[in-house]
């Protein structure tokens, strides 16, 4: 049975808590929406699944969003179709009824991923498609070293590739997706060469990670970056990425055919 918070998140967040900085820190990047376009491959009708407010609803044609969080249906732009009410594990739609489907950074948030993506190749006919974060490769990213509370709690979040891959059937491709310097979706690894937005707090809370470390935890984390900043020790280990055009971090598509 599939569980929901009073604002009826499904699975471990909350979002009528975090969700509110969504709109301003987590706006879709162009660059990978075009990932998401090539990886739907001219698919007419999809199912956009976690769909929160409707990032990277432009990289198909015509979208059926379903999002189990009131706070973040209501933070969908008027531009946008409503979201159906629903969870990934029991969605109300016919036997291959779309041509294509996404969800895009929701898979750690499910009560259960193989049956999400099970229903999710049941209502599809072409591809479907999820943009997630691969757990073997989360903890390399140099913010482990001042917040391992969040990194570890992200790796222990997010589904196994091989997981995903094996619910959603035999022809399944995994891709590493570029990360772009200037990525405006500001999950973690977004800010690979800028390091300062991390001391922002509303970015972070914008990453479903930092809700799960306590306040010790931010707290060290502010003070260490910050204090690494100003003596140069940040840049001494890490400032070559601040002119990296683009990271291969951990942002990976997987996409399954029929």
């Amino acid at each position: 049975m599939t569980t929901r918070t009073q604002d009826g998140s499904a699975g471990d967040v909350d979002h009528a808590a975090i969700g509110s900085g969504y709109p301003a820190h987590r706006r879709p990047d162009a660059r990978i929406a075009q990932v998401i376009a090539e990886a739907l491959d001219g698919a007419r009708t999809v199912l956009n699944v976690g769909a929160g407010a409707g990032s990277y609803e432009s990289a198909a044609r015509s979208v059926t969003a379903v999002e189990p969080s009131r706070s973040m249906r209501a933070q969908r732009s008027s531009g946008l179709p409503p979201a159906v009410d629903a969870v990934a594990e029991d969605l109300p739609f016919a036997d291959g009824e779309f041509d294509g489907a996404m969800t895009l950074f929701s898979v750690h948030q499910w009560n259960d991923v193989k049956a999400g993506l099970r229903e999710m190749r049941r209502v599809t006919r072409g591809p479907v498609v999820a943009l997630t974060c691969d757990p073997r490769l989360v903890c390399d990213f140099w913010l482990y070293g001042y917040a391992p509370e969040v990194l570890d709690t992200e790796a222990r979040r997010y589904p196994p590739v091989e997981d995903m891959a094996s619910a959603l059937g035999e022809n399944v491709t995994v891709r590493t997706v570029p990360i772009p310097l200037n990525c405006t979706d500001g999950f973690n690894e977004a800010y690979y060469g800028r390091p300062e937005m991390l001391l922002d707090p509303a970015a972070r809370q914008a990453c479903s990670a930092w809700s799960f470390v306590d306040d010790g935890a931010r707290e060290r984390f502010d003070r260490n970056l910050r204090d690494d900043l100003a003596s140069g020790a940040w840049d001494e280990r890490f400032g070559h990425l601040r002119t990296r055009p683009a990271y291969q971090g951990s942002l990976v598509i997987v996409r399954a055919t029929l």
